[in-house]
């Protein structure tokens, strides 16, 4: 072997004969070369690590009714499943400009999909919170002026590549920084949040942001352990030393942590706040019309949006709206568990709204 040429690594190694931690998992997070793999661990309803299998796409087509030419946003990119099945609608003469405010997956994602032949025509890769949705459709927007789009779409959810991932910190199955941020590179992380939050706000927060019926005691615990909760595991553990001897069983306790980690990640990435600005925007960024559909998986979520589309359907700036959330059938729901608490929920812009909404703001 020359000097120019690289030595040889070896792929990592584990125990016993399946693979536990994230860094371990190489064939799921080799798709395109061990493809065979990673539909076996789809076939029995997980989701391969550092992937993200799409919710309710077929009837996210059916309600946004692409066709050939047309405008789209998808406000929240991530993996790029919904996006690309509206790229395919769109074609040809369509375009499509895709969201995320996570810098490293927009790059994998438009990586992945300027190989797939979709030049800088038909999908713009924007690195943006959409809560700055209106900037995209104004004439100061400097990738040049998108004006008034046919569809926008909003998937709430976070990405199972963030999930999954424990050196994101969003979930407590792996132990990692307690970080959560969708921008790691912006704001404070959670950590820095428990470390300087009063004690009552953080009660409010677990209250507010995920319905917690132990948030009382559970801020208790937290703010009386200030500065000692850094990890994943520190903040499940203190939450169930918080609720030890005081609820039935494990599975409880289990949901309050889960309860505990959403509202914490709802208040670290300021979620409800970008709802909505979003909200706020739709009226002036769809063109008369425009259909716009967005995923929730939260009541605080869901709240929000019924509202804005009920008063954008009073007011006349929308000809129809979803009176109900749509679910995932049967069969996804089992092919894909995370799919069990999403509720789709659609607008539609009236042909003649375009006076509708000088001067007015449709937000909670």
């Amino acid at each position: 072997m020359s000097d120019a040429d690289p030595p040889h690594k070896r792929r990592v190694r584990y125990k016993g004969t399946h693979p536990r931690a994230f860094s371990e998992k190489y064939k799921e997070l080799d798709p395109e070369r061990y493809a065979a793999d990673v539909e076996k661990v789809m076939a029995r309803g997980a989701t391969p690590a550092g992937g993200h299998r799409s919710i309710l796409v077929a009837e996210v087509l059916d309600i946004l009714s692409p066709k050939p030419g047309e405008v789209a946003i998808d406000a929240t990119l991530g993996h790029g499943g919904h996006s690309m099945e509206l790229l395919k609608a769109i074609a040809p003469g369509g375009r499509l400009y895709g969201l995320d405010r996570d810098p490293a997956e927009i790059a994998k994602t438009e990586a992945r999909f300027r190989l797939a032949g979709y030049d800088q025509s038909s999908f713009v890769a924007v690195h943006m919170n959409f809560s700055d949705i209106s900037q995209l459709c104004a004439d100061s927007y400097p990738g040049g002026r998108v004006g008034g789009a046919d569809m926008v779409l909003a998937d709430l959810g976070v990405s199972s590549m963030q999930i999954d991932d424990p050196d994101r910190g969003f979930a407590f199955k792996y132990d990692g920084p307690l970080d959560m941020r969708m921008d790691p590179s912006h704001g404070q992380s959670a950590a820095e949040l428990l470390s300087t939050i009063r004690e009552a706000d953080l009660r409010s927060t677990l209250e507010d942001y995920s319905d917690e019926p132990e948030a009382r005691i559970i801020a208790r615990v937290l703010t009386q352990r200030r500065g000692t909760v850094r990890t994943t595991r520190e903040l499940r553990d203190a939450v169930q030393y918080a609720l030890e001897g005081r609820v039935e069983s494990d599975d409880i306790v289990k949901k309050s942590v889960r309860r505990t980690f959403q509202a914490l990640r709802i208040a670290v990435n300021g979620e409800l706040a970008a709802l909505d600005a979003l909200l706020a925007a739709l009226p002036e960024c769809l063109k008369p019309g425009g259909r716009v559909v967005i995923l929730c998986f939260h009541s605080g979520e869901e709240l929000r949006v019924r509202r804005s589309f009920q008063e954008g359907l009073e007011s006349g700036v929308y000809s129809a709206v979803s009176e109900e959330g749509l679910r995932a059938g049967p069969e996804e729901r089992y092919s894909n568990p995370r799919s069990s608490s999403a509720r789709l929920w659609w607008a539609r812009k009236s042909s003649d709204a375009g006076m509708a909404v000088q001067g007015r703001s449709f937000t909670t």
